[in-house]
C-alpha cells in the first residue's frame, strides 16, 4: 500500500539542504537514477548528519539538511512502522529546531493555539521563509502519517495544513510545487461526504505541475492515486500515469524522484485494472 503522506515529499532535498551539503553529494543524490544504491547509501550520510548535528546544534542548514534526509529515507525506504515512526519523529524534531532558528514565530507550534498558531503565520510576510514553512510542514505532515494510529497526532493535521498554506502563498513555485501537492493530498484525503474537498484538491495537483513545468512526475501520480481514484475518472487515472511512464525522468535535481514515481505509475496502473 502506498504511504500516502510519507511518501509525498520523497527524496526533496531541496532549500537548505543542498546548501550545507557539498553540492557534488547531493546533486549525486537527487540526479541520480538507481533507487537501490541511494538506499544503501543514505544510512552512511544520516549518521554523518548525526554528528554534524552534534557538533553544530545551532546551525539551522545542518538541522533542516538531517531532517529532509531522515524523513525522506524514512517514506522511502522503510517498512517497518516502528522504524518509520522513530526516523519521522527524529525528523520532525530536528526540523522544529531549524525552524525554530530561523524564524521565532515557528517555535513551540505544538503548544499554541491553532488561532494563535494562524495569526503568527499571518505574520510571517517575506518569500524567503517559504523554505523553512515548507521544511516543517512537510516532515510534519509525513509524521503524523507514520502515527496514524494516535489521534493526538492526527488532531495536528490543522497546524500542518496552515503552515503549507501560508508557504504556498508566500512562494507557490517553491520546490518544484511539492507544497501545493501535499495541500492536494491533504484535501483529498476523504469522499466529498464526508468532508472531502476533492475539486480543491484537484486545483493543488494542476498548480504544482504547473509550479514544475510538468517536469516534477511524482505530481501526477497522487493526482492519480488521490484525485482520480477518489472519484472514480479511470480516464484521467491511466492519462496521467502513462504520461508519468512515457516522461524521461532524468531532469536534474528531480531525476531519484521521478524515477520513483514511475515506480509508483506501473504499480497503480496494475492495480487499476482491478481497482475500477
Amino acid at each position: 500500500m502506498i504511504r500516502i503522506l510519507l511518501i509525498v515529499g520523497m527524496l526533496m532535498v531541496g532549500g537548505c539542504a543542498t546548501t550545507q551539503l557539498p553540492s557534488n553529494i547531493a546533486n549525486g543524490i537527487l540526479s541520480n537514477e538507481d533507487l537501490e544504491i541511494v538506499g544503501a547509501g543514505l544510512p552512511t550520510y544520516l549518521i554523518t548528519l548525526d554528528g554534524m548535528v552534534a557538533t553544530y546544534p545551532k546551525r539551522s542548514g545542518i538541522l533542516a539538511t538531517a531532517a529532509e534526509l531522515n524523513s525522506a529515507y524514512a517514506g522511502v525506504f522503510i517498512d517497518d512502522p516502528m522504524r518509520q515512526k522513530h526516523f519521522t519523529a527524529k525528523a520532525l524534531d530536528l526540523a522544529m529546531q531549524a525552524s525554530c532558528l530561523e524564524i521565532e514565530a515557528l517555535c513551540d507550534p505544538r503548544s499554541i493555539r491553532v488561532s494563535e498558531l494562524e495569526e503568527r503565520l499571518q505574520g510571517i510576510d517575506r518569500a524567503r521563509a517559504a523554505p523553512t514553512l515548507y521544511l516543517l510542514g512537510s516532515t510534519w505532515a509525513s509524521y503524523i502519517q507514520s502515527h496514524s494510529d494516535d489521534w493526538n497526532a492526527i488532531a495536528e493535521l490543522a497546524r500542518v495544513q496552515h503552515i503549507l498554506e501560508r508557504q504556498v502563498a508566500l512562494d507557490p513555485n517553491h520546490a518544484n510545487g511539492m507544497g501545493q501537492l501535499y495541500l492536494g493530498v491533504l484535501a483529498s484525503l476523504l469522499p466529498p461526504a464526508l468532508g472531502g474537498e476533492p475539486e480543491v484538491a484537484r486545483s493543488y495537483f494542476e498548480s504544482a505541475i504547473a509550479a514544475s513545468e510538468g517536469k516534477n512526475l511524482i505530481v501526477k501520480v497522487f493526482y492519480a492515486q488521490q484525485y482520480a481514484r477518489l472519484m472514480f475518472d479511470q480516464a484521467l487515472h491511466n492519462q496521467l500515469l502513462e504520461e508519468v511512464l512515457a516522461a524521461d525522468p532524468k531532469a536534474g535535481n528531480l531525476t531519484l524522484q521521478n524515477s520513483y514515481a514511475q515506480r509508483l505509475a506501473r504499480e497503480l496502473l496494475d492495480s487499476g485494472e482491478f481497482y475500477f
